[in-house]
């Protein structure tokens, strides 16, 4: 085995433009982030059930599902620059398109903003993920993906400072304790006030991103070409089709990010049922994206020195620990079990979608990128699944209890079981294709 330590992560030709790509896995962080708590803002002030508010993340992360294909098939045509601004042209609109669901008091309004600003997401994580692989020697791409995913929590935790601070604090609906108790006229004022404090992050957010889609239309970026002709679309869906360590990877990666946002998702539930307001479940869910950037830092780090399979399966064996905390520990240390999954779910993403996509040639990579861009499709089935659980007794989230525990407790077995297959995958890549390396 080659010594790492030696290799650059990225070369210095490659630095300004590993750069301003970098900058885009904190803007699709930022959206991810300031997403999340909408759902039991909407919740609340729409009077939803867990299930309906859960049709923020199903349209959320359907969008992925639905434009990852297309966004590969595009990039495969032309440059990652040009799936670049057309991702970032999409996720303006989608963004600017809170403007007029505020105004039309419209969920479904609101539900097709997101949809159209993730159609923009999905071009950019098809572009971004394997470019940063491809900026350097294929040696260190798994370390040099992590650095680059290093900066998505950083759009996290700005994500949520905005969503807590300008959104949850200002919200009128919140400070009432039983909002279905109140008289038509007032419910109408205070619904029309909150729904324009959930526009307004996102119509600058939206702004913002014109100003960076003008950035890259002016920058100069590299572009990397394969000799020889394209091989046919159907020699490469059967070649990745083949290939167990990819396909398997993409199995993970629905269930990764399935994982993450349940766990993200229902903290605010989770802390609902032990009596936490919604603004301090927002500071703990601060603390689990500082400690996910702690643990991407400290994962990327210890790629020098573990293999990617083994390292994996670590961190997914001690996030299994942290999930039955959650659910079978009960108050503020099962709130705190909650809390430290996000550490040991830092290096998973990267992690999976670097060991999916190694040795793959670059055609191959942009169709399978577009595999485990798709697989965030998790994200909007897996909290749909949960919110259902969580409803099983009524609307509220501890109605009732499942195996001596609360029902929202309970849930959390769904990241269980992601988090178990996550760790059996990286042993089996491990001990199938690095062992023998090593």
């Amino acid at each position: 085995m080659k010594d790492l330590k030696k290799i650059p992560v990225v070369p210095k030709k490659n630095l300004i433009p590993f750069i301003l790509v970098t900058l885009l896995f904190a803007l699709w962080g930022f959206a991810n982030a300031v997403t999340d708590p909408m759902v039991q803002a909407f919740k609340k002030i729409l009077e939803l059930s867990n299930s309906e508010a859960a049709w923020v993340q199903m349209a959320f992360y359907g969008g992925y599902f639905c434009m990852a294909l297309p966004a590969a098939m595009f990039m495969r045509k032309y440059s990652y620059k040009v799936g670049i601004l057309i991702g970032l042209a999409l996720y303006a609109t989608g963004a600017l398109l809170f403007y007029p669901a505020a105004q039309s008091e419209s969920f479904m309004f609101f539900c097709l903003g997101l949809y159209v600003l993730t159609f923009g997401l999905a071009f950019l994580e098809t572009a971004a993920n394997p470019y940063a692989l491809a900026m350097g020697p294929k040696e260190t791409a798994t370390q040099r993906l992590n650095l680059a995913q290093a900066f998505n929590p950083i759009g996290l935790i700005a994500g949520l400072f905005v969503a807590q601070q300008f959104v949850l604090k200002n919200l009128k609906s919140d400070d009432i304790s039983d909002f279905s108790v109140l008289d038509e006229a007032s419910k109408t004022l205070i619904r029309t006030t909150d729904l324009m404090v959930i526009r307004d992050p996102y119509v600058m957010l939206g702004l913002f991103i014109v100003a960076v889609f003008v950035i890259f239309l002016v920058s100069k970026m590299p572009q990397s070409k394969e000799e020889g002709d394209m091989p046919k679309i159907g020699e490469t869906f059967a070649i990745l089709a083949k290939n167990s360590k990819y396909v398997s990877g993409v199995v993970a990666q629905i269930l990764y990010v399935g994982g993450q946002i349940m766990c993200w998702t229902y903290i605010y539930q989770y802390a609902e049922a032990i009596g936490v307001d919604s603004v301090t479940a927002g500071y703990h869910q601060m603390a689990a994206f500082v400690i996910f950037t702690i643990g991407r830092v400290l994962g990327t780090y210890l790629l020098r020195f573990f293999s990617s399979g083994k390292l994996l399966m670590y961190f997914a064996l001690f996030a299994m620990v942290c999930a039955l905390g959650t659910i079978f520990i009960q108050g503020m240390v099962g709130l705190y079990c909650l809390v430290g999954i996000s550490f040991f779910m830092s290096l998973m993403f990267p992690t999976i979608y670097g060991i999916a996509l190694a040795d793959l040639s670059e055609e191959q990579s942009k169709i399978g990128s577009a595999g485990l861009v798709m697989a965030i499709v998790g994200g909007a089935l897996m909290p749909k699944l949960q919110g259902i659980i969580i409803d099983f007794g009524g609307n509220g989230v501890a109605d009732t209890t499942i195996l001596g525990v609360s029902e929202v407790n309970f849930s959390f077995i769904l990241p269980l079981v992601c988090f178990t297959y996550i760790a059996w995958y990286g042993f089996r890549v491990f001990k199938k294709y690095e062992s023998v390396v090593n």
